[in-house]
């Protein structure tokens, strides 16, 4: 297993320790560290990519793994935010909505031995997406800093219905093969 794999294993490996720190009896603190479990995690997605790329380590598994990772990570920390009521149950809705319909598409394109690559969209809004997770993990209860943490929470589910909206248009060919 090369290395980019490791990271991706290792980004895995790290959510249930998240789900653990993020559970009400640890209060403020458990969400600091949380907070540093998911920007590690966030790292190594942003490290495990150039690294393949740029010594030509790129594998099946990782193709695969990579991008469910992301997602698992992304998911598992929005619905944890939604259970503290820091995220409204639509944001977290539209965000897994997303996620299962993009993943439906990729199945079917992998049944005609179509790869489809992520776009930028995508990674603008698994940018976002972290960004705001971060800042709601952080979460300061002053005016100034909710308007900070709602602006994120748009630009996110924007980014993600976008995102989406991109992704069936340009991938739309793929659906015509189905019988």
């Amino acid at each position: 297993m090369n290395l980019p794999n490791k990271l991706t294993v290792f980004r895995v490996i790290l959510i249930p320790f998240f789900v653990f720190f993020m559970q009400p009896g640890w209060g403020q603190t458990g969400r600091y560290i949380a907070l540093a479990i998911f920007i590690v995690a966030s790292l190594t997605d942003l490290l495990d990519g150039k690294i393949a790329r740029k010594y030509n380590l790129v594998t099946n598994f990782g193709k695969l793994m990579d991008p469910l990772a992301d997602k698992l990570l992304v998911c598992t920390a929005i619905i944890c935010l939604m259970d503290l009521r820091l995220l409204p149950a639509i944001v977290v809705i539209i965000i897994i909505a997303r996620e299962f319909i993009i993943s439906a598409f990729r199945l079917i394109a992998a049944s005609n031995q179509v790869v489809i690559a992520a776009g930028w969209w995508g990674k603008f809004k698994t940018t976002f997406q972290m960004l705001m997770i971060i800042a709601l993990l952080l979460h300061f209860d002053t005016p100034g800093y909710q308007y900070l943490e709602y602006g994120l929470m748009i630009i996110a589910t924007a980014l993600t219905i976008i995102s989406l909206m991109d992704y069936l248009i340009k991938n739309k060919d793929v659906l015509k093969d189905q019988n």
